[in-house]
């Protein structure tokens, strides 16, 4: 199977006025340009600049988001073999391999496409496909600025936590720009900085000429080479970091983190998936337990290590900074959010 050529930046031509994506260059569809059987019927969708994420359902059809929704793109499959097939070419060309002893597989394909499959019969309704479109330009916060992203909390406000080497918790829901934002956050460091971040699967751009980028690694058919998250924040800390940043926070890694940035590691950052700023310390108290960690002790930890977090919103397709905040501890030193 012939390697994808190499991304050519394209400008969308659909980004909605406002959206913090906007002027953003999409990521570039050559991938299916240049190889049309790739990704065959959805090689349209790939190529939409306005596409964010498709979602192919087996026997329930194929659903696409344009930035304002999943919306339905009916008859584009003529059957389960057809589907099977598409998933098992996407994701070979991300060095992965998807059967029956391994029905579930994520991957990332050139500059940042992500494409998770799941077979049958894990999948009762057959083969599932969800595939993410990242953007590859790099925004900068006064571009976010321009597109109203900071009209709730002033860009002001981040600017300082960057200046101050604040170390900040970016979340919100999926889909709410919390990669563009930390990308454009680490991008206004100090050139001098060395940034180092660890991802499940590296997704962040961040125009600084010293970021440095560390990916996880699942086991192989025989169950062996897994390198996780926990683990790639303790060889981060050996490669001298002025900035550790962890990509996501979705389970036992977070002690780790925690553990670094209680030791003198100031400016890093990490996101969570948060549905609002209230809901933020549940949040950690669960990443908590993975860790086998108190929920006093995810308090205090998370209180000495983290500066502020930082709240994003997705709104009529609308990507915006609607909250910040800071943690306390609350009077049964549990973990609390008080909104600035």
């Amino acid at each position: 199977m012939p390697q994808p050529a190499p991304f050519v930046a394209v400008r969308p031509s659909a980004a909605a006025p406002g959206d913090a994506s906007a002027g953003a260059v999409d990521v570039a569809r050559t991938l299916a340009g240049e190889y049309p059987a790739a990704f065959g019927v959805l090689a349209p969708l790939i190529a939409d600049p306005a596409v964010t994420d498709v979602f192919v359902n087996g026997a329930g059809g194929v659903w696409v988001d344009r930035g304002s929704g999943a919306v339905a793109e009916p008859n584009l499959f003529a059957g389960e073999a057809e589907l099977r097939d598409l998933a098992v070419r996407l994701l070979a060309l991300g060095g992965r391999h998807v059967d029956e002893a391994t029905p579930c597989v994520d991957a990332r394909l050139a500059d940042g496409i992500r494409v998770h499959a799941v077979l049958p019969p894990i999948s009762p309704t057959g083969t599932l496909l969800s595939i993410r479109l990242p953007r590859i330009e790099l925004l900068s916060l006064a571009e976010l600025d321009a597109g109203g992203f900071f009209d709730a909390v002033p860009r002001s406000r981040v600017e300082q936590l960057v200046a101050r080497r604040e170390n900040v918790l970016v979340t919100g829901a999926g889909g709410s720009g919390k990669t563009t934002f930390l990308a454009a956050m680490l991008s206004a460091a100090p050139p001098g900085e060395r940034i180092i971040a660890i991802e499940d699967l590296a997704e962040l751009r961040v125009q600084h000429p010293h970021f440095v980028a560390l990916e996880a690694r699942q086991a192989n058919l025989e169950g062996a080479g897994a390198v996780g998250l926990e683990r790639l924040v303790r060889e981060a800390l050996r490669m001298r970091p002025d900035r550790l940043v962890l990509g996501e926070c979705r389970g036992a890694e977070i002690r780790e983190l925690l553990a670094a940035l209680n030791t003198g590691h100031d400016g890093g950052a990490g996101t969570l998936h948060a549905n609002s700023l209230q809901d933020v310390p549940a949040r950690l108290e669960a990443l908590g337990a993975l860790a086998g960690m108190s929920s006093v002790a995810i308090a205090r930890q998370t209180v000495s290590a983290i500066g502020a977090v930082l709240h994003l919103e997705r709104r009529n397709g609308q990507r915006r900074l609607v909250q910040a905040g800071r943690f306390e501890l609350d009077k049964r030193l549990r973990l609390a959010v008080v909104p600035e």
